[in-house]
């Protein structure tokens, strides 16, 4: 029976050759110690020459500190981020709501199934478009923009993240000329 590693999802035995050797290392041994002292504190013979292997094993030293570096830098920037609630006039007392960033909660974060939510919980229409930045965005016909806030802060409670959420409202244009 193989057993999988819990942090890369391979092998266990091929975790050294991945990219987050450390953490595979702490995982196995809290999950699986007899199976971590054969594979991490035996003293075989290797069947690669000591150049080879100093090679192999500088080279994986390496990618693995550019994936703690890239992971890092990650969490800075989702540290940094917010999530943003635009309020939109679109005629006299007529306004949408548009949400941008929604999708560093999370990759599983489906967008039109999230906007298929809050179109089912304020009985109105919404949708994902893509705004002037090239990014997608879910606009929500109505003043929800507070309501939104409260479901969003839930969502945030479950994954257990914390960012901001920042309400703009952007001025009537008239557009008659």
């Amino acid at each position: 029976m193989t057993l999988y590693c819990g942090v890369c999802t391979l092998p266990v035995e091929f975790c050294e050759f991945g990219k987050t050797l450390k953490k595979c290392k702490a995982w196995l041994q809290e999950e699986n110690p007899s199976l971590f002292d054969v594979l991490y504190n035996s003293n075989n013979e290797s069947s690669l020459s000591s150049e080879t292997e100093a090679k192999l094993s500088s080279s994986i030293a390496k990618m693995q500190l550019k994936e703690e570096r890239k992971q890092e830098r990650e969490l800075e920037n989702l540290k940094n981020s917010k999530i943003l609630i635009k309020r939109i006039p679109r005629s006299k007392h007529k306004n949408i709501c548009a949400i941008q960033n929604l999708e560093i909660l999370g990759n599983d974060i489906d967008l039109k199934k999230t906007a298929k939510k809050f179109a089912s919980k304020f009985a109105t229409g919404s949708s994902v478009s893509k705004n002037a930045e090239n990014k997608e965005e879910i606009v929500i016909q109505g003043d929800v923009g507070t309501e939104v806030e409260k479901i969003i802060l839930e969502m945030m409670k479950e994954r257990g993240l914390e960012i901001k959420i920042e309400h703009v409202t952007e001025r009537f244009t008239n557009k008659k000329r």
